[in-house]
């Protein structure tokens, strides 16, 4: 009997491999073991998964589920990785201490480029694996440069279409075949957890949402340029006539943010009210139906468009084109996409999402090449077709000159040296790079 260990550390990943099961995309014979990981940075100070709300009505769906973290205790999940030599003895006591016997094993994991997924498929090193995405990062190229002992062993990439029409390219390097998780099953699984959750804070109906990010945990922005960035959530949608308000803010962002919202907000004559406790954007949807959901590039602003028909609008993607360092950032795709695809809230618009044609497939291609060109260099024909025939603010908004120099790419600066110079050129972006990982790291 075949045991598939599914990897999830979110509830929405969770969601993601129970609407997969449903959908039937993934064997019914067999058991499913559901493997969960708490990979905050201080796991200790939050819930996991299978104690959050909602998790009771996915559980059934599985046959058991263990912790990843009491697995690997006393050792934080998202930062340790086996040592070769140890391989055998870790897959022995995981089959002993979760009861898998000698059984084959199949795995199904999310972010394979990190710990603790590619942990898991190393410590498993015959498991087939299956990798699902419940992002916009699987329209990217992969992260990392994956061994191929574990990237060949990759056959699909299991991903809710919330950008129709692309095609994604995480590990499409190794033929891995993307898949759709239907619309309907995906929705089936959401309508379960929103029926269970309980959100008297919220209007029953109508208003707008914003939804907070805290990317000045990631240094990409200052705690000061997030708050004025939600400020603008909020200036945006009282622009637009509405009134009633209601804020998501990251589970980690600090309150202080949320009062200096509430003081906008009734400064325009608004009314802003804060969830207080975390609970998926998408489960919000379905209890409050509103008119208008805004942010800068989450995920839930697609599937609100996608799988709601919600109006959506975002803001400060421009910004964070610039400031994202280095280039290859896996949030690079994310905010491409929302900036392209997305009506700019500063401007007024909110609607629809653009439909996906050939002008935004080359763009996506033409990043994920310069993103990645040692993982994806099949993809240099379409970037160098894409940027001879782009607007030259196109390419100065969504590529540095300097990284289309050393690729020797349309739109960088003319190359006269030949090879030799692009090579000096690629060496300086390195030096950069190190240099401001280690002022990152002395800060």
């Amino acid at each position: 009997m075949t045991v598939r260990l599914l990897y999830a550390s979110s509830l929405y990943g969770a969601a993601t491999l129970a609407a997969a099961l449903d959908a039937g995309l993934l064997p019914a014979d067999g058991r499913r073991v559901l493997v969960v990981a708490n990979n905050a940075a201080v796991p200790e100070a939050t819930a996991p998964l299978d104690r959050m709300p909602g998790f009771e009505r996915l559980r059934d769906r599985f046959d058991a589920v263990r912790s990843w973290n009491e697995a690997v205790a006393p050792l934080h999940p998202a930062g340790w990785m086996p040592r070769a030599d140890d391989v055998p003895l870790w897959e022995r006591h995981l089959r002993l201490l979760w009861g898998l016997g000698a059984e084959p094993v199949e795995l199904v994991v999310e972010s394979l480029q990190v710990a603790p997924a590619l942990a898991l498929a190393r410590l498993f090193p015959d498991a087939p694996l299956d990798v699902y995405a419940d992002g916009l990062m699987s329209y990217g190229p992969t992260r990392d440069r994956l061994d191929p002992l574990v990237g060949e062993r990759v056959r699909r990439v299991l991903h809710p279409e919330l950008v129709p029409g692309l095609r994604p390219l995480l590990l499409a390097e190794f033929g891995a075949e993307p898949v759709v998780v239907p619309e309907d099953a995906f929705t089936k699984v959401l309508d379960e957890l929103a029926g269970h959750e309980t959100l008297p804070e919220v209007p029953d109906e109508g208003g707008a949402l914003l939804l907070g990010q805290y990317l000045a945990a990631l240094d990409i922005l200052t705690p000061a340029e997030e708050e004025a960035l939600h400020t603008r959530l909020v200036r945006g949608a009282v622009a637009l006539g509405h009134r009633r308000l209601v804020f998501k803010p990251h589970p980690v962002a600090p309150p202080s943010w949320a009062r200096t919202l509430e003081r906008e907000a009734e400064a325009l004559g608004a009314e802003l009210t804060v969830l207080e406790r975390p609970v998926l954007a998408e489960v919000v949807f379905r209890r409050m139906r509103p008119d208008l959901v805004a942010g800068c590039f989450s995920t839930a602003l697609f599937t609100a468009a996608r799988f709601h028909a919600i109006p959506v609008a975002r803001t400060g993607t421009g910004l964070l084109l610039e400031r994202l360092a280095p280039y290859e950032n896996s949030n690079r795709v994310p905010v491409t996409l929302a900036d392209l695809l997305l009506p700019d809230l500063d401007a007024g618009a909110a609607g629809a999402p653009r439909a996906v044609d050939a002008e935004v497939t080359g763009l996506v291609e033409a990043v994920g090449y310069a993103m990645r060109p040692r993982v994806r260099p099949d993809l240099r024909p379409s970037a160098e077709r894409h940027l001879a025939a782009a607007d030259p603010a196109d390419v100065a908004r969504y590529f540095r000159r300097r990284r289309l120099t050393a690729l020797g790419l349309p739109g960088g600066l003319p190359v006269t040296a030949g090879p030799a110079a692009r090579r000096l050129a690629r060496r300086a972006l390195r030096l950069r790079a190190l240099r401001r990982l280690r002022r990152r790291l002395a800060s």
